[in-house]
């Protein structure tokens, strides 16, 4: 008799037995389907037994075992339960938290057929081009596609042509198509790629001779300093030695790009994208091409960190300051804290990349843990970084969220023919509606904080739960019709531009322009082939992307990053700056960078104009160290919510209390707090702060009061523990 151990996606820190006489060790990490309750529930088997403490009448049987699909290997399996065991999530979400979709369904999506590829046949050599409209652009694209010496995938042609797959079936009745197999991968890098500086090579030296073990990297260069070609160089190493790479971007926007850059530089590649904005099926497909091994590289955002790689000999995280790296619901984990783990259980390198490292990396890498490699030029030989300028809105007065110095730059660029954007990091027209006559001011019924006006059918929306209402004719406490929107978002500046320079084409990029899943890409070409002069978007235009006609950053309303209660707040505020700072001059276009603020003295503005970002790095590091916070303590969050803010007061108060018995002498827990945003959605939301110089002693203590509070079943709250967290 055997029994398998199972793991199911319940909210549960436990595992169950179940009979299965055929089960073997071969099995572990493998699906399985079992009963549970009522119901048929995927699983996943993590161990097998010979025995089990249950009574036999206890012990139901695992209905089937999965054996056709790739199963998960030892190595991820012990990256899932660190995951599990660290945050502190129960080991069955964590696993199904890091499987694609599809992989909780009974009945898995049928395998993809081998790829196809396509060439031109003789006879579409013959006939297509004189048959094809001339002004069918994308169907000419297609042709150039088929025509070149690489036979063309369908993922290309549907890049081309979006109704490529129509075109492909009509031509091939038209015998205009030669269709085979795609051939074997490659792993031969395109010829001739662009010339690396002193820089560059000395990082690619550096990577590459130390491929074959684990390290830690942090490549931090300047914007524009050519760290995606470092990337490129060293992956092309890794590809001849025949290993996989995994590259992860904070982002579902800066995929396309850099996928493209990857596909360009390795076109006999097998390449896989991983990521939210997929279908189930497309998700469950590359996930399965990277796990069977035919994937050699995998692109993905965060959850790409758990993917299945029998061959992994490269970690890539690209942006690793960024925040969208930490899951902030469920399995609340870091990606790029687990992408170092994971590369040192594989014994693999990690490369951890930004202009602007956190200071958590940054720190590690002051003190010898990671290996720093700095690229301080940019590369371009002509290249030099732009030129920050402060507007004292104390002097040149903003109207409508405009200086007059401002304005000018703008006009400039229009002379020129160049571009410019405007980074204002809220969306919506205005951030609020205002009585002028009684101070009203509408919020959200819903959450502790103000609807915002958007112009589209002019409804108020709050950016939190999704709440979204009518605007008033008249203020609902005095009656009055002086209602007015007050600040400025993305849409007002838009407005506000279109009436200043109606002739200027203009683009608007935030969540709210992106709504149609090729809205970005477009946007993207529409930018980089000039058929835009005024860019205005939020941070989403921050990372990672060139815009070579670029010449003018203007930034609006960063102030407001220095009112924030949240001790992260400098360090994020200076890393947007620099980050948005970036896109401006690239290659023989000199960029200007123009910010307008009250307060022209701050340190973060003055570090700005210099761009020194280690400066002002260790001045943080300095304050975060005579205030006793990370990196030089760990940190956890006890998350605490609850329709009812009494019953989630008592919790808190409950927990706290069972904290002081449980803490030693380097366990400091806070008083209970309202979140810095009290109420989301209904809920009224408490937290706990627990915190230790040592990161060993914290975890045992977060493992025994998680057990005290578990045991306290209370189905009138909703907690959760957030081990290092970045949001307070």
């Amino acid at each position: 008799m055997a029994f398998a151990q199972i793991a199911l996606d319940i909210p549960l820190s436990t595992v169950f037995d179940y009979f299965a006489p055929d089960v073997t060790l071969a099995d572990i990490g493998r699906r399985a389907i079992v009963p549970f309750g009522k119901k048929k529930q995927t699983g996943v088997i993590i161990g097998v037994a010979e025995n089990t403490a249950l009574a036999a009448k206890q012990i139901k049987s695992v209905s089937a075992i999965d054996r056709d699909s790739p199963r998960l290997s030892a190595g991820v399996l012990n990256l899932l339960s660190f995951a599990a065991d660290y945050y502190h999530h129960p080991i069955g979400q964590t696993i199904f938290a890091a499987l694609p979709p599809a992989y909780r369904e009974l009945q898995l999506p049928t395998p993809r057929e081998q790829e196809k590829v396509y060439r031109l046949s003789e006879l579409g050599r013959e006939q297509a081009l004189a048959a094809i409209p001339k002004r069918a652009v994308a169907q000419h694209k297609m042709l150039t596609l088929l025509s070149a010496e690489q036979p063309a995938t369908l993922a290309s042609l549907r890049e081309a042509c979006a109704s490529a797959t129509k075109l492909l079936r009509d031509w091939s009745e038209f015998g205009w198509l030669k269709t085979s197999d795609a051939a074997p991968p490659i792993t031969t890098q395109a010829s001739q790629p662009p010339a690396l500086n002193g820089e560059q090579q000395h990082a690619v030296a550096q990577i590459s001779a130390a491929l074959d073990r684990f390290g830690c990297w942090l490549l931090q260069g300047i914007t524009g300093s050519g760290k995606t070609e470092v990337y490129l160089h060293i992956v092309a190493q890794a590809l001849m030695q025949r290993k996989q790479v995994l590259i992860l971007v904070p982002e579902i926007s800066l995929t396309p790009q850099l996928e493209g850059r990857f596909r360009a530089r390795f076109p006999s590649a097998a390449m896989v994208s991983l990521h939210s904005g997929l279908g189930n099926n497309e998700r469950y497909q590359a996930w399965r091409g990277a796990a069977e091994g035919r994937a050699e590289i995998v692109l993905g955002t965060r959850l790409a960190v758990f993917t299945e790689l029998p061959r992994l000999g490269l970690i890539i995280v690209d942006e690793e300051h960024d925040a969208s790296f930490k899951q902030q619901e469920g399995l609340r984990y870091s990606a790029r804290d687990l992408a170092v783990f994971r590369a040192h259980a594989a014994n693999v390198p990690v490369v951890l990349g930004s202009a602007t490292p956190s200071l958590e990396s940054f720190a590690h890498g002051q003190r010898g843990h990671y290996h720093r490699l700095a690229l301080n030029q940019r590369a371009h030989q002509s290249a030099v970084l732009p030129q920050v300028k402060l507007i004292d809105t104390r002097v040149n007065k903003a109207k409508e969220g405009f200086t007059e110095p401002l304005t000018r730059a703008v006009a400039a660029r229009l002379e020129r023919g160049e571009q410019s954007l405007i980074f204002i990091n809220r969306r919506g027209y205005a951030p609020v509606i205002h009585c002028r006559a009684c101070g009203w001011m509408a919020g959200c019924p819903r959450c502790s904080t103000r609807l915002v006006f958007h112009l589209k059918r002019r409804p108020l929306r709050c950016h939190l739960c999704g709440h979204v209402e009518a605007a008033p004719e008249s203020c609902p406490a005095c009656g009055s019709v002086d209602l007015r929107p007050v600040g400025e978002g993305t849409q007002r500046i838009e407005a506000l531009l279109n009436l200043q320079f109606p002739d200027a084409r203009i683009l608007r990029l935030d969540r709210d322009s992106m709504g149609r899943k090729d809205a970005w890409q477009t946007n993207l070409a529409a930018i980089e082939s000039g058929q835009a002069d005024i860019l205005v978007g939020t941070q989403m235009l921050a990372k990672g992307h060139d815009f070579p006609k670029l010449t003018l950053v203007a930034m609006i309303n960063v102030d407001s990053g220095l009112y924030s209660t949240d001790f992260r707040a400098a360090e994020r505020t200076f890393a947007l700056v620099l980050q948005v700072a970036g896109r401006a001059g690239r290659a023989d276009h000199p960029g200007e960078v123009l910010i307008q603020t009250e307060f022209p003295g701050h340190p973060l503005f003055r570090a700005a104009v210099s761009q020194d970002y280690s400066d002002y790095a260790e001045i943080l590091l300095q304050e975060r160290q005579a205030a006793g916070f990370p990196p030089y303590v760990y940190q956890a969050l006890l998350r605490v919510e609850a329709i009812q803010a009494d019953a989630a007061q008592a919790f808190t108060a409950r927990a706290k209390a069972i904290a002081d018995g449980l803490r030693g002498n380097d366990i400091t827990v806070y008083q209970p707090v309202e979140a810095s945003i009290h109420r989301i959605a209904g809920k009224s939301r408490y937290q706990i702060t627990a915190q230790s110089a040592k990161r060993t002693s914290l975890q045992h203590f977060l493992r025994t009061w998680r057990a005290e509070l578990s045991a306290k079943d209370d189905r009138k709250v909703r907690w959760a523990i957030d081990v290092d967290p970045i949001e307070l």
